[in-house]
């Protein structure tokens, strides 16, 4: 029963992926159409994040309780709640609260924005005990989400063509976005889950709370570089080379199809899984700061569209290495934090809009700085734990 029902999970992460990743893209592009500066819209993104991780701890406690099913299911009502709100209203002053008591519109708008909720990666830890099977499975969501966002991208690149004032296109395309919420929260109740062990410790046994210490140094780091550089990225790329709503949309359609290509391929690439998930954390910095650099709209496009393909291999490879060292009556809570402390590092995004108006390139380039660190903390600390 378990195998049968992946197919009700892949159906929704590929529909929460085409919603989300369209909101992903719109919000600041939306809210700087409603007159707010990039700090503003910056300082937004930072509440949204502030509210969401505390939101994933408590989904995920009551995951390693009560199932993983049920966190999925909250995860995706809230934002469903968010989206249709959207939908009939331009009112700046409901819209602000709206967007951050929801969690919509924060955090990185990459081709695997949607396959992560609270308990995604806990429920295959649980119900895929092999590792090799997980990172199959994982891969196989991932490459299907990514797929998705491609719908979700193009839907901001074919915006202009529906012929109405720009604010009724957006409330037009959030609707679309909040049925595709519903079709995720109605496909998730049909998704079996495995018997796993009573939970025995308040929130983590000593072992887990051990592992996990090793992922947060790195996924602090990394998530910090992410804050600075990809919640406003739409943004960015219409300020730094003044390019319209199409050709961004354009840009990340390519990014995603190549972050989906890389997904299909991840179980594929040969070699040490921990070194996989090292060196393709870090390459993601790399290719940020050339982007940054770039003296054409073209480069920039091509660096980060090689970025997505990149992040594809490298994501189902981590979230396998994240959940080695865990105790399987902990995988909620240990997943959770983890997320956490990406999303709690995320909080740069506050700083982003800052950044940007002293120099466009300067949140680019610092926060591909610091996943390149992220990257080689993740290799060195975690790699210590077959010889101790």
């Amino acid at each position: 029963m378990v195998e049968r029902s992946f197919l009700f999970l892949f159906i929704s992460r590929v529909a929460r992926s085409i919603a989300l990743v369209y909101v992903s893209l719109s919000i600041p592009l939306y809210l700087s159409l409603l007159g707010l500066s990039v700090i503003n819209v910056g300082l937004i993104v930072f509440g949204v994040i502030a509210f969401y991780s505390l939101l994933s701890l408590g989904l995920g406690l009551l995951g390693d309780r009560y199932g993983y099913k049920k966190s999925l299911i909250i995860g995706d009502i809230l934002p469903l709640f968010g989206i249709t709100a959207l939908s009939f209203t331009s009112n700046i002053n409901l819209i602000i609260p709206l967007l951050i008591i929801t969690g919509i519109g924060g955090g990185a708008s990459g081709g695997l924005r949607g396959v992560w909720s609270p308990g995604l990666s806990a429920l295959v830890a649980s119900n895929w005990r092999d590792e090799k099977e997980r990172v199959k499975k994982l891969g196989y969501l991932s490459s299907g989400a990514s797929s998705a966002s491609v719908i979700g991208s193009l839907l901001l690149s074919l915006q202009s063509l529906i012929h109405k004032p720009p604010l009724e296109e957006y409330r037009m395309l959030f609707a679309i976005a909040a049925i595709l919420m519903a079709i995720s929260v109605i496909s998730i109740l049909f998704v079996e889950e495995a018997k796993r062990p009573k939970k025995t410790t308040k929130i983590m046994g000593k072992k887990s709370f051990s592992y996990i210490l090793r992922v947060i140094a790195s996924n602090t780091v990394n998530g910090a570089g992410i804050g600075l550089a990809i919640p406003l990225l739409p943004l960015w790329f219409k300020l730094a080379y003044h390019v319209t709503e199409s050709q961004i949309g354009l840009v990340f359609t390519i990014s995603y199809l190549l972050t989906s290509l890389g997904s299909a391929l991840a179980s594929k690439v040969r070699g040490n899984t921990l070194f996989i998930a090292s060196i393709t954390r870090l390459l993601n910095g790399v290719f940020l700061i050339a982007m940054a650099l770039s003296p054409s709209f073209t480069m920039a496009a091509a660096f980060y569209s090689l970025r997505g393909f990149n992040a594809g291999i490298g994501a189902p490879n981590r979230t396998a290495v994240n959940v080695r060292g865990i105790s399987a009556e902990d995988y909620g809570a240990a997943t959770s934090i983890q997320g956490i402390s990406t999303r709690v590092a995320q909080l740069s995004s506050g700083a982003s809009g800052y950044l940007m108006d002293v120099w466009l390139p300067l949140p680019e380039i610092a926060g591909g700085i610091l996943q390149v660190a992220g990257g080689y903390i993740y290799y060195s600390l975690l790699s210590r734990v077959k010889s101790e």
